[in-house]
């Protein structure tokens, strides 16, 4: 193994083994909370960026579905 693998199985071992009280205040909500706020906004963000470089930025009001138009 490397030295790299090693460190690597060391932390998840010692993290597995941790004893930590689950204890649930108001900041760590509000930590979590805008975590999730920030992936979806990155998220949200790499996509339109993704859809403008790729040169079809997506327009759900410019043509109707078509499922729709074949009824």
């Amino acid at each position: 193994m490397s030295i790299l693998e090693i460190a690597l199985a060391s932390q998840i071992w010692a993290r597995r083994h941790e004893k930590r009280g689950l204890v649930f205040d108001e900041s760590a909500g509000l930590k979590a909370l805008l975590r999730v706020a920030f992936v979806f906004v990155a998220f949200t963000l790499l996509i339109a960026g993704l859809n403008i470089a790729a040169g079809r930025p997506q327009m759900l009001a410019q043509s109707s579905a078509p499922i729709a138009t074949g009824r």
